[in-house]
């Protein structure tokens, strides 16, 4: 396989839907496996990859990037999309490696990760059911350099922000609802009272959007 993962296995045999979960910048494959048991009962299987550049936090400590960045900076462009490029891949080989139910597969990426989501929905929109972006922005830089593909106006689209985030600033995520909407993505847009996190309303209010917009969904992508 492409990336070191881990993957939540929802009872049953399945085939099972399927959520692929993007870390932010400083994490690692772990951190977005705990929220599976609370999406829809655990009705999903979360493959959780690991991103491959390795983040110093302090002695001893190491957390892990989908690009380099400085906060607040800019990106580069081209790192940005090898490390898209590197997650379909991945997306490739877990299609093969994982039975997933009828094309109810789910991107879901929280900061640096939610990036990473949009720069493979935007760019592959069909290959998704929908797609969730947690604490994080869509860049309009790279909009140009993704290639926008047509579909992307049929693609559900959940964003969570925190007026309080102390990373993202607010009002890079209002200014991103602006962009998927000149794009006509469909999007379902909530700002919450907390920081830079999934706080457990959040966290049902996504719960809730899944089981209707994916499970109860009779159109599989």
């Amino acid at each position: 396989m492409e990336l070191l993962h881990c993957v939540y296995e929802p009872e049953g045999e399945g085939p099972h839907p399927t959520i692929l979960a993007l870390h932010g910048r400083g994490a690692n494959a772990m951190d977005l496996l705990g929220l599976a048991p609370h999406l829809c009962g655990g009705a999903f299987r979360v493959i959780c990859p690991q991103a491959p550049l390795e983040v110093a936090l302090g002695p001893g400590m190491t957390g892990y990037a989908w690009f380099p960045m400085s906060l607040g900076g800019e990106i580069d462009t081209a790192a940005f999309l090898s490390a898209r490029d590197r997650l379909r891949t991945f997306l490739d080989q877990c299609t093969r490696r994982y039975a997933a139910d009828g094309g109810k597969l789910v991107l879901l990426g929280f900061s640096q990760g939610g990036g990473m989501a949009y720069s493979l929905g935007l760019s592959d929109p069909g290959l998704f059911a929908g797609m969730c972006v947690l604490s994080s922005w869509l860049r309009e830089g790279t909009l140009d350099a993704l290639g926008v593909s047509d579909g992307v106006d049929s693609l559900p689209t959940l964003v969570h922000h925190g007026r309080r985030d102390e990373l993202i600033d607010l009002q890079r995520a209002q200014h991103s609802i602006t962009l998927l909407e000149k794009l006509h993505v469909p999007v379902d847009y909530t700002e919450y009272d907390m920081g830079h996190e999934i706080t457990s309303r959040s966290l049902a209010d996504l719960s809730g959007w899944l089981k209707d917009k994916v499970l109860a969904s009779p159109i599989a992508r």
